[in-house]
């Protein structure tokens, strides 16, 4: 079995891949949550209740809560953009407020048999998860 020493040129090539393929989940997140705090600050109770069974559970001053909080989490995503040095200490933050709010809407979904939406968050968790670990990974 032999060990392969990458050059310095593939890996910044290697690192270049990574860098790529983690914006761009960090841009389909960011765009998921900002059109879903949208439509939970823009949308009738009624609408959300249909499309989605929880909000019938909670207060509409949480739906719109949550509703901010999505997109705010989602803005500071894209943190980086604005200051590298500055910019990743809040993405990891965002990102493990993410993930910890796809967390618990699963489980919410899950006991409320919603399938669709409960594989809609498996998938945010899978998108999510990996930007957190190596997005932290950078910042130490």
């Amino acid at each position: 079995m032999t060990s392969q020493t990458l050059t310095p040129a593939r890996s910044r090539l290697n690192a270049s891949y990574r860098n790529l393929t983690l914006w761009t989940l960090q841009g389909w997140l960011v765009m998921f949550f900002i059109g879903a705090g949208y439509a939970k600050l823009s949308e009738p109770m009624t609408n959300l209740v249909e499309l989605m069974r929880w909000p019938a559970l909670v207060s509409e001053n949480m739906v719109r809560g949550l509703g901010i909080a999505e997109i705010i989490l989602a803005v500071l995503v894209l943190a980086p953009l604005v200051s590298w040095k500055h910019g990743r200490p809040l993405l990891v933050m965002a990102a493990s407020g993410l993930l910890a709010l796809e967390v618990v809407m699963l489980g919410l979904h899950a006991m409320g048999m919603d399938v669709g939406p409960a594989i809609t968050n498996l998938v945010l968790i899978a998108m999510t998860a990996p930007v957190l670990w190596m997005r932290a990974r950078e910042v130490r």
